[in-house]
């Protein structure tokens, strides 16, 4: 049997993993043998996902973890190691937007919060900086492992509105080409970091941006649909199969990549 994209018995760790697209990640993970641990501070949903998962058949855990806290990032890496014995891959799926970094249709650069902007760049790039740091040490002690950081399509254009929320995606691309580096000269190439950079999806944070209460497109939504090939948001489950090789022996010589899956939005061009 081929065992190129085999993520069978991999121990997989996913900050943000109560969110929309953790959450489908960590499903499908542990469908493919996978063991999942999900981090986040969401208690009750991260327990129903680990339910659904063991209901399927599958290995999880849920792990209430602040990734802006360094303490708390550290005793999960711990509880991780003292359960499995090693992480295989580390998935930077935390993050999150406010209304005071960004700018409204009717507003100028001159309503920005200086903190919530700041609060902004810290819970997407610091708080992928520090599992990075703590979850990276067994694996340079394994001699293994993949990262993969959580990009987005404002790390590769200045959208108008999310001026926090791009500011911290485009760090994190360049984050991840530098640790890419750093990872390969330093310690040892078969510790590999990338990204994935998703276009549209429907979540939680962004649905009432691009939708109306009955299903209909805001301006904003429209304007996405318009720029985006495919002419519809991505699924969830369509980040999948890119995770699925990014953390397989199937990229053993990809680093320092951001893989786009976004319907062809960052490919249009009028």
């Amino acid at each position: 049997m081929n065992e190129l994209f085999s993520v069978k018995d991999k121990v997989v760790v996913i900050t943000g993993g109560t969110g929309v697209l953790g959450h489908s990640i960590s499903v499908y993970l542990a469908s493919q043998g996978a063991k999942v641990v999900i981090l986040g501070r969401k208690e009750e949903i991260g327990n129903n996902i680990v339910s659904e998962i063991e209901s399927a058949g599958g290995e999880a855990t849920f792990i209430k973890t602040d990734v802006m806290n360094q303490d708390s990032v550290q005793k999960a890496c711990d509880a991780v190691i003292t359960r499995y014995g090693r992480v295989d891959s580390l998935l930077n799926a935390a993050g999150g937007n406010m209304p005071g970094a960004t700018i409204s249709p009717t507003g100028t650069f001159f309503d920005i919060k200086i903190d919530e902007f700041e609060k902004v760049l810290n819970v997407n790039l610091t708080g992928t900086v520090i599992p990075t740091q703590i979850f990276l040490k067994p694996m340079v002690e394994a001699g293994k492992g993949t990262i993969v950081n959580f990009s987005s399509m404002a790390a590769f254009r200045p959208m108008t509105r999310v001026m926090g929320y791009a500011a911290a995606k485009a760090g994190i691309s360049n984050f991840t080409a530098f640790m890419a580096t750093e990872v390969a000269k330093k310690f040892t190439p078969n510790i590999r970091v990338n990204a994935i950079a998703p276009g549209f999806f429907l979540t939680r944070q962004n649905k009432d941006l691009l939708t109306n209460p009955d299903g209909s497109l805001t301006p904003r939504g429209e304007d996405v649909i318009r720029q985006t090939p495919f002419g519809r948001f991505g699924k969830p489950e369509e980040l999948c199969g890119t995770i699925h090789y990014l953390i397989s022996d199937a990229s053993s010589f990809v680093t320092g990549t951001v893989a786009v899956v976004d319907g062809g939005f960052n490919s249009f061009a009028m």
